[in-house]
C-alpha cells in the first residue's frame, strides 16, 4: 500500500457544513416579528394606493386627508376612555358613548336654553361625566355588578336623558369665538388632532415608564396575583372608571367645540367604531396586547377605509360592514395573538 493510499485510509470522512439554520431561524423569527407589530400599517399603505390609483383626483387631495385625520378627535377620546377601563380588565364599558354624549348635551342645552356661560357649562359638562365615571367605578367595584349589565343600563339611561334635555333635536348656537379652541387650524389640521396627539403620547408613556402603568398592566393581566403583590386593585379599578369618564367629558367639549351643538341620536353610532380601534389596535405595534399608540393608528386606518368606500360611489351602509367586519377580524386576531404569546 503506498503513501497515498494510507492517508486516504486513516483519515475520517468530512462531515457535510450544516446549513446556516441559526441564521435563517432569527431572521424568519424577526420578520414575524416585525410583521405581527406593522403588518396592519403595510395595508393602510396599500389601501391607499389603491384608493389613489381607482380615484386619483378624488382621493389624493389635500381636502381628503384633512378630513380623514381633522374629524376624528371625538373617537380619540372616546377609545381612549374605553382603554382606561379596557386596561384594568374591564373589557365591555358600554356607556362610554353615551356618557360622551350626555356632556355634549348638556353644555349646549345650558348655553343656549338656559343663559349660562360657555366656560361654566363646559366645567358642568365634564363634571358630570366624572359623576357617572364614579358611579359606575361604585357599582362595578364596591358594590359587585356585572361590568356588562352596569354599563348597558348606565348608557341606556343617559341616552335617554339626554333625548330628553335635547327635546330629540340638534341644540346648537354656542358662540363663535368657542370653535377656536377645537378648529384653530396648526400646520393644516384643527389643533384639536394635536390634543388627541398629546393625550396618546401621555397614555402611552404612563403605561410603559411610570409605576401606576405596570400596576394597571399587571391588574389587567392578573388581579388575584396583583393583589397578593401589594397592589391597591380596587382602587386602581375604580380609578380607571373615573378617568374614563373624565377623558369622555373633555371629548365631548372639544367636540361640540368644533361642531357648534350637538345632536344625541348621533351617539349611538359611536359604539361600533369605538371598540373597533380598540381592539385592532391590539394588532399594531404591541400583538395582543391593548395599547394607546396602536388604537390611535386604528382610528385612522378605519377612517381612510370608509372615506375611500365613500369616494367610490358606495353607499351608508358600507361604514356598519367594514366596522363589523374589521372588529370580528381585530378580536380572532387578538385573542390568536394572546394565545401564542410574546
Amino acid at each position: 500500500m503506498d503513501v497515498t493510499s494510507q492517508q486516504d485510509t486513516d483519515t475520517p470522512p468530512v462531515a457535510p457544513k450544516a446549513a446556516p439554520t441559526g441564521k435563517r431561524t432569527s431572521a424568519s423569527a424577526l420578520a414575524g416579528h416585525f410583521a405581527s407589530r406593522y403588518s396592519v400599517i403595510g395595508i393602510w399603505v396599500a389601501m391607499i394606493a389603491v384608493y389613489a390609483a381607482a380615484e386619483p383626483g378624488v382621493f389624493l387631495t389635500k381636502g381628503t386627508f384633512q378630513t380623514i385625520f381633522g374629524s376624528q378627535q371625538a373617537l380619540v377620546f372616546l377609545t381612549m376612555a374605553l382603554l382606561c377601563t379596557v386596561c384594568v380588565g374591564e373589557f365591555v364599558d358600554l356607556s362610554v358613548p353615551a356618557v360622551f354624549g350626555f356632556s355634549a348635551t348638556i353644555l349646549p342645552v345650558l348655553v343656549v336654553e338656559h343663559g349660562w356661560g360657555v366656560w361654566p357649562a363646559a366645567f358642568v359638562a365634564v363634571l358630570g361625566a366624572i359623576v357617572v365615571g364614579v358611579v359606575n367605578g361604585l357599582l362595578v367595584v364596591v358594590v359587585g355588578v356585572n361590568t356588562i349589565v352596569v354599563t348597558l343600563g348606565m348608557g341606556t339611561f343617559l341616552g335617554g336623558i339626554a333625548l330628553w334635555l335635547s327635546h330629540l333635536n340638534t341644540v346648537s348656537g354656542l358662540p363663535t369665538g368657542f370653535g377656536k379652541i377645537a378648529l384653530y387650524s396648526v400646520g393644516g389640521l384643527p389643533i384639536s388632532f394635536y390634543y388627541g396627539v398629546v393625550l396618546v403620547a401621555g397614555f402611552a408613556y404612563l403605561l410603559a415608564f411610570t409605576p401606576l402603568g405596570r400596576h394597571i398592566r399587571f391588574v389587567g393581566a392578573n388581579r388575584e396575583v396583583s393583589r397578593l403583590s401589594g397592589i391597591r386593585v380596587n382602587r386602581i379599578r375604580f380609578g380607571s372608571f373615573v378617568a374614563s369618564g373624565a377623558l369622555c367629558g373633555v371629548g365631548a367639549v372639544i367636540s361640540v367645540a368644533a361642531l357648534g351643538g350637538y345632536n344625541p341620536t348621533t351617539s349611538d353610532t359611536l359604539l361600533l367604531p369605538v371598540f373597533a380601534s380598540v381592539f385592532l389596535g391590539t394588532a399594531i405595534v404591541l400583538p395582543g396586547r391593548f395599547n394607546p399608540v396602536g388604537t390611535f393608528i386604528g382610528i385612522y386606518f378605519l377612517a381612510t377605509g370608509i372615506l375611500g368606500l365613500q369616494l367610490l360611489g358606495l353607499e351608508a351602509w358600507v361604514s356598519s360592514v367594514f366596522y363589523g367586519g374589521v372588529l370580528v377580524a381585530a378580536v380572532t386576531i387578538s385573542t390568536l395573538l394572546r394565545r401564542r404569546g410574546p
